[in-house]
């Protein structure tokens, strides 16, 4: 049965492993490790790495395996008009139609699994962390995961099932080997995100931590405005990275937004009042999952392009 799944992922371009579900405590122990003193800031550990359920849902308690999953995913542009002018504006991978993503992959697992009497629930888990333990894929000295012939420009969706594991993938978390003697995304990040004296990201620093913030908080004095330049997360370190060299390019489109659509953004008016066809666009594009924090980081870069 592993095979076939396997092979159903590889024929839509996606790449799995599964592993068991005796390595939850394990990923548990190594996330909550991260809190010790001084590795990590504690509104980063609170946003981030809180939201974790390390055992199966009531649904599957019989849960055996853990199924993790990576999906291609592009930059997506989207366009505002604004002043008169069309300003085209860049979203990193994952951000844009991610649920469509996870309930693609579900769909898919369960048309391989349920014939056989097996079943798939959605993983509450750190992906990344998984996704490395399970030799799916490595860190790279960015803290960002890396899938080979996908770079960083994938989606990871986890999955529990109650598949008997019978090829456990499990081993050290690992770094690319290239990243051994590579610093462009040290030496890129304005922030001073990427540290040299050790491998955890300082992601109190990260421009992506702030610019993911609700509107109304701004962005700290230190933070330069002029290093946003996505309309949410950052993008610096990846382009300069070696092993996305393949996928940099890649890019596609996305929602289209008028003057009048992109004034009412700025103004911050939630999904509920905003017109049906902008709505539309804002839940299709699955914008609506960071529509809070448009205003502030749309505002930034309309700014900077008047200037």
């Amino acid at each position: 049965m592993a095979t076939e799944w396997h092979r159903e992922l590889r024929e839509q371009g996606y790449e799995g492993r599964i592993t068991s579900v005796e390595h939850l405590p394990k990923l548990q122990e190594e996330m909550e490790g991260r809190r010790a003193p001084g590795l990590l800031d504690e509104e980063v550990y609170q946003r981030y790495m809180t939201g974790f359920t390390f055992r199966p849902p009531a649904g599957l308690p019989d849960a055996r395996s853990l199924i993790v999953v990576a999906v291609p995913q592009p930059q997506v542009q989207v366009t505002f008009t604004w002043g008169g002018e069309v300003v085209p504006l860049v979203t990193p991978p994952t951000y844009l139609w991610a649920q469509k993503i996870d309930r693609r992959v579900r769909h898919l697992l369960a048309g391989v699994l349920e014939p056989q009497g097996y079943r798939v629930a959605e993983a509450v888990l750190p992906k990344k962390l998984l996704a490395v333990r399970s030799g799916l894929a490595a860190y790279g000295k960015n803290n960002i995961s890396y899938v080979p012939g996908m770079g960083s420009f994938h989606r990871l969706v986890a999955f529990y099932s109650d598949l008997p594991c019978e090829e456990d993938n499990w081993g050290e978390s690992q770094m690319l080997e290239t990243c051994q003697k590579c610093s462009a995304c040290l030496r890129r990040c304005p922030a001073g995100a990427i540290p040299s004296e050790r491998f955890l990201l300082h992601a109190e620093r990260c421009i992506t931590f702030h610019n993911e913030k609700d509107h109304s908080v701004p962005l700290p004095e230190w933070l330069d405005p002029a290093w946003h330049n996505w309309l949410v997360g950052c993008m610096h370190c990846q382009l300069v990275c070696p092993e996305n060299q393949d996928v940099v390019r890649w890019v596609e489109e996305g929602p289209e937004f008028s003057e009048e659509e992109t004034a009412r953004l700025l103004q911050g008016a939630p999904l509920e009042q905003l017109p049906a066809e902008t709505a539309e666009k804002v839940q299709e594009s699955e914008i609506a999952g960071f529509l809070e924090v448009v205003p502030r980081n749309l505002r930034l870069l309309l700014e900077k392009r008047a200037a």
